[in-house]
């Protein structure tokens, strides 16, 4: 039986820029970087594109953000394998080492006349608005606004892969603790008053914010998506329902030419796989089917009735 496959970043694909040598030129590095390390790079500039458009950024600096992005984890092509795919937490000395991919990507950088000008991007993504963040502890403003947009979209990620999400459904989680990060720590802010990033949070809001509008468009997509395949099975369940229909004629039938014609009519029905024995599994796989997906567009419906509610 067909089952659909709901591509997660299907809607963050980049489509409004073309790649420019610079950019195509990047992208051949990622191949350098680990198979995992490498596909989180590409979704974190795809989201990172989404989100300079909700943030109404103007096409140069969209795309400047997006190759910035896309290098922001480059560095990592340094740091041993035993660290970097660690299942474990890692320990405090493994966590400085790996801390230094942002200062690693920054050299890799200005090393290489191309990507010179991405440099703040792998540089300071892990920066944080409050200051706790590294590899120079900046607060506020003083953070490159490229990397805000890419720190926000590099945290969604690593929080979707991490929690193994195959479809929008309870999305939301993500997106609360995101929005606990725009707001202040009241422990910091407790300890030291005069720090100058107490009252701010670790993310931007505005960006968070915009982040919200990229997940609601793209959970109204998978609705799309699954709906579509709905569709399919309702036809699917409508034409089984006509072969079970010929068949219980032909049960019914004393005749030998009845009972031919209604056989071939079945037979005329049958796609590919189906056949007399394996007919009333195949229907009972379809209905079960539709009824779950039937159940997760509702939930995907009061998915985005929640997010719209955080936002």
């Amino acid at each position: 039986m067909l089952d659909n496959k709901f591509d997660f970043y299907d809607k963050t694909t980049l489509k409004s820029y073309n790649l420019d040598v610079t950019m195509r030129y990047q992208l051949t590095m990622l191949d350098s970087l680990d198979p995992f390390t490498r596909i989180h790079s590409e979704n974190v500039a795809s989201i990172t594109c989404r989100l300079c458009e909700y943030l109404h950024c103007d096409k140069n600096f969209t795309s400047y953000c997006t190759i910035c992005a896309y290098l922001h984890d480059i560095g990592k092509m340094f740091i041993p394998p035993k660290i970097l795919n660690k299942p474990d937490k890692l320990t405090d000395d493994e966590f400085e080492i790996m801390k230094t991919h942002t200062l690693i990507g920054y050299k890799m950088c200005m090393d290489d006349i191309r990507l010179r000008p991405y440099a703040l991007g792998p540089k300071y993504h892990h920066e944080t608005l409050d200051g706790t963040g590294y590899p120079e502890g900046l607060t506020g403003s003083l953070i490159p606004y490229e990397d805000q947009i890419i720190k926000v979209a590099d945290d969604y990620d690593a929080l979707v892969t991490k929690r193994q999400y195959k479809t929008h459904i309870h999305i939301s989680d993500t997106l609360k603790d995101l929005l606990k990060d725009t707001e202040p720590n009241i422990k910091i802010a407790a300890l030291d008053n005069a720090a100058q990033g107490v009252r701010l949070g670790k993310l931007n809001k505005k960006v968070v914010k915009a982040l919200f509008k990229v997940v609601i468009d793209d959970t109204y997509y998978e609705i799309s998506c699954v709906t579509g395949y709905v569709d399919y099975l309702k036809d699917q369940i409508k034409r089984i329902e006509k072969i079970l229909e010929y068949e219980e004629k032909m049960n019914k039938s004393n005749s030998e030419k009845k009972k031919n014609y209604y056989k071939e009519g079945m037979e005329i029905l049958f796609q590919d796989g189906e056949n007399f024995n394996n007919i009333h599994q195949i229907y009972h796989e379809y209905q079960t089917a539709y009824s779950i997906r039937k159940d997760m567009v509702q939930k995907l419906y009061n998915e985005i009735k929640i997010i719209k509610k955080l936002n």
